[in-house]
């Protein structure tokens, strides 16, 4: 049996145990065999990355921008194999699997151009004879944490600018999907990154991820992942003056005016709630219909999830796939009775589903008769289960949808110019979609949402320099 090892100071070494990679699509399909190891790794990597940052930051950015566009185009070359490894141990469809890719891909070539774009200021100092310089210089060592629902994409968008920038790495990914992360990270290796720039430690949060946020080495910490978890890390960085980058969850709200095109505003909503599984922060879950259109767009959303295919993530006319293990599934269902209890109607789906091949299926559920303040609306169910909410007015969508404790994207589907500008003035999200998917953004624009969502600077786009860099300011007297 192959064991795929960590990476730590320019060596591929063993770890304390094995963790199996199971394809949700097919329980019976092991993956791989990963190594997986505790806090003793995670110290070693952080000393590795800590020693080799002096040279890393001094190197000339022609350096890191090479070493990035390798990585980008490798992956880029190498995107059906990839995209395949992804939907076999996360569960997505494989276009979904390949399109992921690409963007981990694009991610990286567009990280190396800005490797070659950081800039400073000079600036006039109200003294006579005095210069001033605004620099930008990287931070140091940085933590990456990244969760199971994006495993080459979110590890990407975190990795590429901490290297472009100068900094080094500890990259921590999910323990459920070490595939992604692990063939992401000997693409970086055979890039030609220097020994100790890089480093992947594979292990359970409690001790791998617990050991980067705690040590006083490490510069900053980019975590994606449960709001509990999140807020934990934050008040242990907190602590130690570290910096630290908080992508946490979602409850997003997609409002359904009277006056939007029908066949659009199902299309948007099918997608956003239902799409990777509902397996995303920024999923639909909250759908704000007015009253004039509510009963055509449940009837039509209801006959377009009927048609869905829900199957193997490979199989070439699957639309969607399963859930990512037997613990979210039950989660999922834990909700559908839930809401069910509340008083909410199911209207469809919310059922555990039977494949050829053992898995974790669920028909998407689609709630009706809901209120803003059910848990089902109040809480991140995180899988395929949507709920409707039946509004009078533009002016109750928009305080319905504001009414939560997350803030990271919202949608709205309408033909009405006021409507749209209004919707994107009061939006009370980080990102706000017109006639679009609240699920599905660019890679070279900032990703992030307010409140519960989000915590610190932007990630992505040349937005990410403010997380992986440091503004220094010097003054000279010549």
């Amino acid at each position: 049996m192959t064991i795929h090892k960590n990476y730590i100071a320019g060596r591929w070494v063993d770890g304390a145990s094995v963790v199996h990679d199971i394809n949700p699509s097919d329980t019976n399909d092991q993956i791989g065999s990963y190594a997986s190891s505790g806090r003793a790794a995670a110290e070693e990597a952080i000393d590795a990355a800590h020693q080799a940052f002096p040279a890393w930051a001094a190197m000339s950015p022609e350096v890191r921008s090479d070493i990035l566009d390798k990585v980008g185009t490798e992956i880029l070359a190498r995107k059906d194999e990839l995209g395949q490894l992804l939907s076999r141990e996360e569960g997505k469809i494989l276009s979904e699997g390949v399109g992921e890719v690409v963007r981990a891909g694009r991610v990286f070539k567009f990280f190396a151009g800005e490797a070659l774009r950081l800039n400073g200021e000079r600036v006039t100092s109200v003294r006579p004879g005095v210069e001033i310089e605004v620099l930008r210089e990287p931070e140091g060592v940085i933590g990456i944490i990244t969760p199971w629902n994006f495993p080459i994409a979110i590890p990407a968008w975190k990795i590429a600018p901490a290297l472009a920038y100068g900094n080094t790495v500890v990259f921590k990914p999910a323990e459920l999907v070490p595939g992604c992360g692990w063939a992401l990270a000997d693409i970086i290796v055979r890039a030609g990154v220097p020994e100790g720039v890089f480093n992947l430690v594979i292990g359970p949060g409690r001790d791998v991820g617990q050991a980067i946020v705690e040590s006083r080495k490490v510069r900053g910490i980019s975590f994606t992942g449960s709001v509990e978890t999140g807020r934990r890390i934050g008040a242990a960085c907190f602590d130690r003056g570290k910096k630290v980058q908080l992508e946490l969850g979602g409850k997003n709200p997609l409002i359904v005016m009277d006056d939007a095109d029908l066949e659009v505003a199902v299309n948007v909503a099918v997608n956003g709630a239902y799409f990777s599984t509902g397996q995303r922060c920024t999923a639909s879950s909250r759908l704000i219909v007015q009253s004039g259109i509510h009963d055509r767009f449940v009837q039509a959303v209801i006959e377009k999830i009927q048609g869905l295919k829900i199957g193997h993530a490979l199989a070439h006319d699957s639309q969607i796939g399963p859930v990512v293990n037997l613990s979210q599934l039950e989660q999922d269902l834990d909700y559908v009775r839930i809401g069910q209890n509340e008083g909410a109607k199911l209207a469809f789906g919310g059922t555990r589903l039977e494949r050829e091949h053992p898995g974790f299926y669920m028909s998407p559920a689609l709630f009706t008769e809901t209120s803003n303040d059910m848990r089902i609306n109040r809480e991140e169910i995180f899988g395929p289960v949507a709920s409707v909410i039946r509004v009078k007015s533009f002016e109750e969508a928009m305080t319905t949808a504001n009414d939560t404790e997350f803030g990271l994207s919202s949608g709205i589907c309408t033909t009405s110019l006021k409507y749209s500008s209004e919707f994107k003035r009061r939006s009370g999200a980080g990102m706000a979609m017109v006639n679009l998917p609240t699920a599905g953004v660019d890679y070279h624009v900032p990703f992030g949402g307010r409140k519960s969502s989000s915590y610190g600077s932007r990630e992505q786009g040349a937005y990410a320099r403010e997380f992986y860099t440091v503004v220094k300011t010097a003054y000279t007297q010549p």
